[in-house]
């Protein structure tokens, strides 16, 4: 049986072999194609989570720039609110008005009436103005605080607040020129907060996602080198000074880098109302409080105090400075840090303005911050959020509350109503009224949400946390670059690329010339947005 069996495998040696190399063949293809399923498999489940994850940190950066302007915005508002009181004037229109009726109850039957050259209206305009200004603003002469007779703040600061130092108390101002005061107050009080709010909202959608961009890579750093085995986190390690975060950066310098919105909040605003102010008085200073406008013609004059402000012809949009408002000179840096209590203002070496205390980090940060501020895109997005601001103002607050006109999707049905005339004085009220709205801190502030819904600010803002990544890793560790392509490369980079990618493509399309017919202020068409966008990712992307 045995010597049989010998000889049968003898015999057939040959197609066994070939069977069992099949069998082998086939066993190892088989372990091969089940290896690159699951390659597939592992790779997709950590692009999805990658994704995932970027999608979600990227969405939470954004609620946080919301939360932070909202947090912010009432520093600048207090500022300018002060500066500007427009409440003020019309306490003293108040005041003028009841020492008059005073004064000529106690006069003589036959006694010479008030000379009408020393105001703009006729008594019975001025009560009906008056009156207009203290049922539609809502104020009442009880409802507003007076400044000591000794203050002479009240009134440089109805000025402009421009004085910041005591100056000698002004002559009485006559009723004429308390409107004209109250006038160019109300208007630019209002402009200027709209201006401020969209300033403050790019600034802030800039700082943080640039943090939070460097965060991301924090992260993807530390699980590159082994320090991080739980996967990419969601939280900001601000706190972690070991060498795995030096991506991220240490608390010290995030509070340096987010202190500089100070500047904007406490200076760079004044220099903002002093062009909007000149603005307004060169477009409203004709007009008198007798004098009634149209919605129509309203419109065109706030029209025409934008391309003032932002510049009116290509060139002048495209020179037009917001640098200054946002970010101060170098050699005050110091002084800004010190004043905003990031700095030890005891030490004389920590505001000395020719030695900059500002690590590498900061100034990177800075410097970045810098050339995004003076890309076109930043001016371009800028546009169109004041434009969603000033529809607010405009077509929505000043069109149905003053001039009586249907919601857009009835404007069809009385189309007669678009030439109705109203005084200016109640046109000012509601700005007066409208300053406390847009910058109001709390929660739902509708100018902040009409400018976060425009798409291009989003699309901004992921142009601004998706690039530039690959040089940031390249300049803070060059020995760990070849771990962190492996980890970038399989996940991260590529979300991260398709989002820059995505977003570029989204800028790209809105710049367009169908676009920007809709944008009060045009943007230039024919500006190319390669070269913006080769500057607002650093040539990273």
């Amino acid at each position: 049986m045995i010597s049989a069996t010998r000889r049968w495998f003898r015999r057939n040696r040959t197609p066994i072999a070939v069977g069992m190399g099949v069998v082998g063949a086939g066993y190892l293809a088989t372990q091969y194609v089940i290896g690159k399923i699951n390659d597939a498999r592992e790779r997709m489940s950590s692009d999805r989570i990658a994704k995932e994850n970027l999608r979600r940190r990227f969405e939470q950066n954004q609620e946080d720039c919301t939360f932070t302007v909202l947090a912010l915005l009432p520093t600048a508002t207090t500022n300018i609110i002060e500066a500007m009181n427009t409440e003020q004037i019309t306490y003293e229109i108040q005041q003028m008005k009841g020492s008059g009726k005073t004064s000529k109850n106690s006069t003589d039957s036959t006694a010479t009436p008030p000379s009408i050259a020393d105001t703009a209206m006729t008594e019975d305009d001025g009560k009906s103005a008056v009156g207009s200004m203290q049922s539609e603003s809502g104020v009442h002469a009880s409802q507003i605080t007076v400044p000591p007779a000794g203050t002479p703040s009240g009134e440089g600061a109805q000025d402009g607040g421009q004085q910041l130092q005591p100056v000698p108390p002004k002559p009485r101002r006559t009723k004429r020129q308390l409107w004209d005061d109250l006038k160019i107050s109300s208007i630019t009080r209002a402009f200027t907060l709209i201006y401020t709010l969209s300033l403050l909202t790019l600034f802030t959608r800039i700082q943080l996602n640039l943090l939070g961009r460097r965060s991301y890579l924090s992260s993807v750093i530390s699980l590159a080198t082994g320090s991080n085995s739980g996967g990419i986190s969601l939280e900001n390690h601000d706190d972690n000074l070991s060498p795995e975060h030096a991506y991220g950066g240490d608390l010290d310098t995030n509070h340096k880098y987010l202190a500089f919105s100070w500047w904007l909040l406490n200076r760079g605003w004044v220099s903002l109302q002093a062009r909007i102010e000149s603005a307004v008085r060169e477009v409203f200073g004709h007009l008198s409080p007798r004098e009634t406008l149209t919605y129509e013609a309203f419109s065109q004059l706030a029209l025409q105090v934008r391309k003032k402000v932002e510049g009116e012809t290509t060139e002048e949009r495209r020179k037009a400075a917001w640098l200054p408002f946002l970010l101060p000179p170098r050699e005050m840096e110091n002084e800004m840090l010190a004043e905003s209590g990031i700095l030890d203002s005891g030490k004389p070496s920590a505001i000395d303005s020719s030695n900059s205390s500002n690590p590498p980090q900061v100034r990177k940060l800075l410097d970045e911050t810098s050339d995004l501020i003076e890309s076109p895109v930043f001016h371009h997005v800028l546009t169109l959020l004041l434009d969603a601001g000033f529809a607010v103002l405009v077509e929505n607050k000043l069109a149905q509350g003053v001039f009586e006109l249907p919601p857009p999707e009835n404007a069809a049905a009385e189309p007669l109503q678009a030439t109705r005339a109203v005084l200016l004085p109640r046109i000012l009220s509601v700005l007066t009224r409208q300053a406390h709205v847009v910058g109001s801190g709390s929660v739902p502030n509708e100018y902040l949400v009409a400018m976060e819904q425009v798409p291009d600010l989003n699309a901004f803002s992921a142009v601004v946390y998706s690039a530039n990544w690959q040089s940031e890793i390249a300049a803070a560790d060059a020995s760990a670059m070849g771990t962190a392509d492996e980890v970038l490369g399989a996940s991260a980079a590529k979300s991260m690329k398709a989002e820059a990618v995505a977003a570029a493509a989204s800028l790209n399309r809105s710049r367009g010339l169908g676009d920007m017919e809709e944008s009060a202020v045009f943007v230039d068409a024919e500006s190319d947005f390669e070269s913006a966008w080769a500057k607002a990712a650093g040539g990273g992307s």
